[in-house]
C-alpha cells in the first residue's frame, strides 16, 4: 500500500493500515456478536471489516438463498494465508450457502504468464485439492476455470460498457504503460463476481466475497458497476422513508415509456408504477406516492432495514422487463497473519510462511527461526514479559493452530507475564502446526481421487 492509502491487488509487499483503509474506503466493522455460531477468525477480530455482511446474515437466518465466491490464483503453492479465505467460505457453507470458486487461469496468464495448462494442474494438485482437506463440502461446491466459462467473459465484457480507464487508474493505479492484459483482468474478475447470480448458476441472491483487504479494490470496482445497471434506486426519503426513482438509461427508455423527444408515454409509464406498486404492497407498505411523471416512488413507512427485500423484488422485475437484475456483492475482510520474518506471508518467498505441503521438519527449522515477540535475555524476559504483538508464532497460534479461546487467552497471560519463554512459545506452536499438517496430509491422500466432485461440469 502506497502512502495515499491506495491498494495494489497483485503485490505481495507492505504492511497495510486497516484504519486508515476502513476510514477512506467506508468499510464497516465486524460485530461478532451479530452473527451466527461466529468463527475462530470472527470471535479473534480477523476478520474485522464488511460491506452488507448484516444483508448475507439475514440470509442466514432466513434461511433465503445465499452464495459465497471465492477465488484462487493458480500460481505457488498454497500456504497458511491462503487457508484464510477458506476457513470463511467454509464458515458461510455451514450455514447453508452454496460455494463458487473461481480459478484465475486467465488473470494468471495476464499477470504472470502463467500457461493455462500449467495454471490448471496448479489449481487442481495445489489448491482445490487443499481445499477439500480444509473441510469444504463438495456437495454444494462448484470449482470452475474463467477460461472454460463464457458467460464470465461475456459479462466482464458487458459490464466494461459501465467503467473507463480514468476510474481504473484511480482504482488501480495503472498507467500508460501497464499492459492491456493487465487492464482486462479486472473485468474478468467482475464477471467472476456477478456471474453466480445468473440463472444458470444458482439464481438471482446475495453473493458474498471473502477476502484479504488487499482485495477491495475488484469489490470496490465491482460494486460500482453492478450499481450502475440498476434500472431502480433506493434512496433515503427526506422527511423518512425510501423512494424508488426510476434509472432512465439507453436500453430501458422505451421500457419506461420515455418516447422520441423525451414525452413520457403515460400508459406505458403507468403500467410500470402499477408493477412497482404491487411489489411494496405485498411487502406490507400500503402506503405509497406514486409521482409516475418524474418517475419517483415514496414509500414513507419504510426504513433502511428494508432496502434489501425491496431491492430484491425490483431486481426480479428489473430481469422481468428485459435488464441484468443484479445485486451488488457482500464483501468480508480480514486481517493478514504477518510473514515468518517479518511483513507479509508470499508463495514467492518460501521463508515467510508456512505450506499446506511443508514437512514436520521444513516447518520446524521455519518456526525456530520466526519473528520473536521475547526479550534479548531470559533474565529480562522474565521481568518484562514478551510481547505478543510482535511474536509470529504466537499470532499463528491465534490464527490458525489453536481453536481454543480460553487457551489462547491463557497463552498469551502466560507470556506476558514472564512465565512462558520465546523458546517455549516456538515448541508451542511447533507441536500445534504439526498436528494440523498431519491431519491435512491425511485428508490430502483421502480426497485425491475425488477432487471430481469438485469441478462444475464447464471444468472436467
Amino acid at each position: 500500500m502506497d502512502g495515499d492509502g491506495a491498494i495494489d491487488p497483485w503485490s505481495s509487499e507492505g504492511d497495510t493500515n486497516y484504519s486508515r483503509i476502513v476510514n477512506k474506503f467506508g468499510l464497516q466493522k465486524v460485530d461478532p456478536s451479530l452473527l451466527p455460531n461466529p468463527g475462530l477468525l470472527h470471535r479473534r477480530g480477523i476478520v474485522f471489516a464488511h460491506r452488507d455482511l448484516d444483508v448475507a446474515v439475514r440470509c442466514i437466518r432466513d434461511g433465503s438463498p445465499l452464495g459465497v465466491l471465492t477465488g484462487l490464483m493458480p500460481s505457488g503453492g498454497m500456504h497458511l494465508g491462503h487457508s484464510m479465505v477458506i476457513e470463511q467460505v467454509k464458515w458461510f457453507q455451514q450455514q447453508g450457502a452454496d460455494v463458487t470458486v473461481a480459478v484465475a487461469d486467465l488473470e494468471a496468464l495476464a499477470t504472470r504468464g502463467i500457461s493455462l495448462s500449467d495454471g490448471r494442474r496448479t489449481a487442481i494438485e495445489e489448491y482445490v485439492l487443499n481445499y477439500a482437506a480444509l473441510g469444504l463440502d463438495p456437495s454444494n461446491s462448484s470449482v470452475y476455470f474463467q477460461s472454460a466459462r463464457p458467460d464470465v467473459q461475456r459479462l466482464g465484457f458487458e459490464l466494461g460498457r459501465r467503467t473507463n480507464l480514468s476510474e481504473f487508474e484511480a482504482i488501480y493505479g495503472f498507467t500508460g504503460n501497464t499492459n492491456l492484459a493487465h487492464v482486462q483482468a479486472p473485468m474478468v474478475q467482475v464477471g467472476d463476481i456477478v456471474h453466480p447470480q445468473l440463472e444458470d448458476f444458482g439464481g438471482l441472491r446475495p453473493i458474498v466475497v471473502p477476502v484479504g483487504i488487499d482485495q477491495d479494490p475488484h469489490l470496490r470496482l465491482t460494486r460500482d458497476i453492478v450499481a450502475k445497471t440498476h434500472w431502480f434506486n433506493i434512496n433515503p426519503r427526506k422527511s423518512g422513508g425510501l423512494t424508488i426513482s426510476l434509472s432512465i438509461q439507453d436500453d430501458n427508455s422505451k421500457i419506461f415509456g420515455v418516447e422520441n423527444g423525451g414525452r413520457i408515454n403515460r400508459e406505458i409509464r403507468a403500467s410500470i408504477f402499477q408493477r412497482v406498486i404491487e411489489i411494496v404492497s405485498t411487502l406490507g407498505f400500503a402506503d405509497s406516492i406514486p409521482n409516475p411523471k418524474h418517475g419517483i416512488l415514496e414509500i414513507p413507512g419504510a426504513t433502511n432495514s428494508d432496502k434489501y427485500s425491496i431491492r430484491l423484488r425490483l431486481l426480479g422485475l428489473e430481469r422481468e422487463l428485459g435488464g441484468l437484475g443484479l445485486m451488488t456483492p457482500c464483501s468480508t475482510y480480514h486481517r493478514f497473519a504477518p510473514g515468518m520474518t517479518g511483513g507479509k506471508m508470499s508463495s514467492s518467498k518460501p521463508e515467510s510462511t508456512i505450506f499446506m505441503n511443508d514437512t514436520i521438519d521444513t516447518m520446524s527449522k521455519k518456526v525456530k527461526r520466526a519473528v520473536s515477540g521475547g526479550k534479548s535475555t531470559v533474565e529480562e524476559h522474565r521481568r518484562m514479559g514478551g510481547d505478543c504483538s510482535k511474536d509470529v508464532p504466537f499470532k499463528y497460534l491465534e490464527f490458525f493452530f489453536e481453536e481454543d479461546d480460553t487457551a489462547i487467552y491463557d497463552i498469551k497471560r502466560e507470556y506476558e507475564s514472564g512465565r512462558m519463554l520465546a523458546g517455549e512459545m516456538k515448541q508451542l506452536c511447533i507441536e500445534k502446526a504439526s498436528e494440523w499438517l498431519e491431519e491435512i496430509s491425511e485428508k490430502r491422500e483421502m480426497w485425491r481421487d475425488r477432487i471430481g466432485e469438485f469441478l462444475a461440469p464447464d471444468s472436467n
